[in-house]
């Protein structure tokens, strides 16, 4: 397989760290791949191939990994315990992962290839990682790769690489850089996402998530008065806590969300709940969207778990863990205005405390990690699980693939 435009410039670098930042689908690990294999030419070399997780390091790679040193001929014993492959000029290739980076100390390493560099740690480079390549006689050298997270410390090196260091060079390629995806597939994407996430997964570029979380969020653009379908059916987002119980209640009318009332009871558990919800609604014309957590969390005294209550009253769609909290956030913001301008949200002026949250939630200084503090979550939370389950942030691209739209229609 031929390199594409972003492999061939990133192969001419003869920097000794390189900073390879893409979107989606850009090549990122057929190149690492490659690489280790051009370092492996020699004999007696040590090269790690490191992902945030060692599941994930497996995932990825392994089994590309093992069929092309079978395909080269250079495999000379592949142990799948240790996912690591000897080869017969000696040199060996391993898979781990950062997330237990205080086991990888004490080894030298001459080829290192840090792939979503952005999910992992910033001690694993600098605590124990870097301290590696020093280890060899020449010192050793490491390949960055991953899309953006922000701006974090993958931000960092490729600020280094854009410097004037011979020993640092770094590279920024879109995912059609990569020659993988269509632009048609892209330009659907950019319907289905809000602006900062399209920028960042699409077109590699650094966003800057700090300040309040659901910035596309304005009551100007999505407040609306809309009648109430008293046949229509009725889709409730809900998060368990005793302090408040929180519940968004909405309709979908020709493509749009509709948030039409809201629940915020304190001192109160999933049993009352319920009951306040048929109190005000037709009982079965509503599907009740949790937080995964309730499968295990209990909030009454008879020792039933929350999602078994509801479903003593409702139809329920519960997933069986929780999406990735940024997934979640980059889903409402994308409903509430996608990268192509498309609003697909809208909330009634009587749900103050909903408005309130969504204007209000930040992130912690300095993080992309939600501030829980203000007790501004919980409201957001709730809608946050029903949107991730009607309306999806897709994981994968695929040239054929159609964004996600409201998928329970």
């Amino acid at each position: 397989m031929a390199l594409n435009k972003a492999q061939k410039e990133i192969a001419k670098s003869d920097a000794r760290f390189r900073v390879f930042v893409a979107g989606r689908r850009c090549g990122k690990t057929f190149f690492a791949i490659r690489e280790m294999a051009r370092f492996a030419r020699f004999p007696n070399k040590n090269i790690w191939y490191i992902a945030p997780t060692y599941a994930q390091a497996k995932n990825i790679v392994w089994e590309e990994l093992c069929g092309r040193m079978k395909e080269l001929g250079w495999a000379k014993k592949i142990n799948q315990n240790e996912l690591s492959i000897r080869l017969v000029n000696n040199s060996k290739i391993s898979l781990k992962g950062s997330d237990r980076f205080d086991t990888l100390r004490g080894s030298g390493v001459d080829f290192l290839v840090l792939d979503e560099y952005a999910d992992m740690r910033r001690e694993a480079w600098e605590v124990v990682l870097r301290p590696t390549l020093s280890a060899q006689n020449p010192p050793g050298s490491a390949l960055f790769c991953g899309t953006p997270r922000g701006f974090n410390h993958f931000k960092d090196l490729y600020d280094y690489g854009q410097r004037d260091d011979k020993d640092w060079e770094s590279f920024q390629f879109t995912t059609l850089d990569g020659g993988q995806v269509s632009e048609e597939e892209v330009e659907r994407a950019k319907e289905d996402m809000d602006q900062r996430q399209f920028q960042q997964e699409y077109l590699a570029a650094f966003q800057n998530f700090s300040g309040v979380i659901y910035y596309n969020f304005d009551r100007e653009k999505h407040m609306k008065k809309k009648e109430f379908d008293e046949n229509g059916r009725i889709y409730i987002g809900m998060d368990f806590n005793i302090d408040p119980m929180s519940a968004s209640i909405c309709q979908i009318k020709d493509g749009v969300l509709h948030q039409f009332d809201e629940i915020s009871m304190y001192g109160s558990n999933t049993e009352e709940l319920c009951q306040e919800i048929m109190n005000r609604y037709n009982q079965a014309m509503i599907t009740i969207y949790p937080d995964p957590a309730g499968r295990q969390r209990k909030t009454s005294a008879n020792g039933r778990t929350d999602v078994t209550i509801l479903q003593k009253y409702f139809n329920v769609e519960v997933k069986r863990k929780h999406d990735a909290v940024r997934d979640r956030i980059n889903a409402v913001n994308s409903l509430m205005e996608s990268a192509d301008g498309t609003i697909r949200f809208s909330i009634d002026p009587k749900c103050t405390n909903s408005m309130r949250c969504l204007e209000r939630q930040i992130y912690k200084s300095g993080t992309a990690i939600p501030d829980k503090d203000g007790g501004f979550d919980h409201q957001n939370d709730a809608l946050g699980y029903l949107v991730s389950h009607l309306s999806p942030i897709k994981k994968e691209v695929r040239e054929s693939a159609r964004p996600s739209r409201f998928t329970h229609m």
